[in-house]
């Protein structure tokens, strides 16, 4: 497309504004904008703005502009300064619409029969080959799941494995865990029982965004594993009951976790939606749902709909059972996958599983840099 033009008419100077005409029609540009957005105003090598707006002495305003060959040429009054910014660029920006980020994948939902198409790949691989690492970042802020086979059975191996995205991400709990039967434990993972279907720490505030359960041993009966599609789940629910899913991603409702040392809290929405208003995944866990202090009127629409998506969510539909096999560690979106586990017996052998977090933010950082220029390459 031909952005240049010579007309000397192509600019208006307004009070706070000029107006450009651009080969897709005439486009306004506030003043504070493009003299913050200069090119010159950023470090090359750092890639930061180093032009500091709040340090004019006046707001900025154009003495004289004009297009010259395929750049904008502003000249300011109150500076001796003179901006020059490529039409091409200006073209890109001139609806003031996000800009386009290349993680904001649509999510494809999954069911119950998912296992087998589970997204594979091997530790090795993803040490080395960054096309992998691309597809593996692909698949978690896709489908949300994956799994990583032939896992070193080393503390490190599970560190290395998350470097890969981004950092461990500590809890209250620490930095890492293991799922082990404890003799006195201080959550329900730490048995043998069941573990009914949630998200992991929703009593954080700002719970940690992708889990890492890498599985060390695993010889006892039982301690199936259980993971459904939040977003699957959540999706049906808006269809089947629109006026309890807007109540379940409305209105927030109080998380817990609680013990010797610690009295973690906070207040989420059980359905998340994202930006677009698409369903971004859950927070929600049974065994750390506080005392819901909704009015009681409130109440008696809340309850009936949180507990009408309890019960979809636990539908065969949406959950696949397998098991994890030692030297494999599942990586999901905590904030979208639901995941529990089936009781087993602790005395029939040994189940050891070792676990972490990172961050979806530096997920999706990562993506970002394997597949994209950003702003300044």
């Amino acid at each position: 497309m031909n952005v240049m033009t010579q007309t000397p008419s192509a600019v208006t100077l307004g009070a706070k504004g000029l107006t450009l005409s651009l080969a897709g029609g005439d486009a306004y540009f506030n003043y504070y904008w493009l003299r913050d957005n200069d090119p010159t105003s950023f470090n090359s090598k750092t890639r930061e703005r180093t032009f500091d707006i709040f340090h004019l002495e006046r707001p900025p305003c154009a003495k004289q502009a004009f297009v010259e060959g395929e750049a904008l040429v502003i000249s300011w009054q109150a500076e001796d300064h003179v901006t020059r910014m490529p039409l091409s660029w200006l073209m890109d920006h001139a609806t003031g619409q996000r800009r386009r980020d290349p993680a904001d994948l649509p999510r494809r939902a999954w069911f119950g029969d998912h296992y087998p198409k589970l997204a594979r790949f091997t530790h090795a691989e993803l040490m080395s080959d960054r096309a992998k690492v691309k597809d593996w970042l692909e698949a978690l802020i896709v489908e949300g799941v994956s799994i990583v086979d032939n896992m070193p059975e080393t503390d490190a191996a599970l560190t290395q494995l998350v470097n890969v995205m981004g950092q461990v991400r500590p809890t209250f709990f620490g930095d890492y865990f293991d799922v082990r039967t404890h003799i006195n434990p201080t959550n329900t993972a730490y048995t043998s029982a069941a573990l009914e279907l949630h998200t992991d720490t929703p009593a954080e505030e700002h719970a940690p965004g992708v889990q890492f359960l890498h599985m060390r041993r695993n010889s006892v009966q039982g301690g199936l594993n259980l993971f459904g599609d939040g977003v699957a789940a959540a999706n049906d629910f808006r269809s089947i009951d629109p006026e309890g899913f807007k109540l379940l991603s409305t209105v927030e409702i109080p998380f817990y976790c609680e013990h010797d040392t610690y009295d973690m809290r906070s207040y989420q929405r059980v359905i998340e939606l994202d930006q677009h208003g698409e369903v971004s995944g859950l927070t929600i866990s049974q065994h750390m749902l506080d005392l819901i202090d909704l009015p009681q009127a409130v109440l008696d629409d809340y309850y009936p709909a949180f507990c009408r998506f309890g019960t979809l969510l636990q539908n065969d539909k949406y959950i696949m059972q397998f098991t994890l096999k030692a030297g494999e560690c599942i990586v999901f979106d905590n904030h979208r996958i639901v995941h529990g586990r089936a009781a087993y017996s602790a005395t029939s052998g040994e189940r050891y599983l070792r676990g972490c977090y990172a961050d979806r933010a530096e997920m999706r950082s990562t993506y970002r840099a394997l597949v994209s220029k950003g702003r300044f390459k």
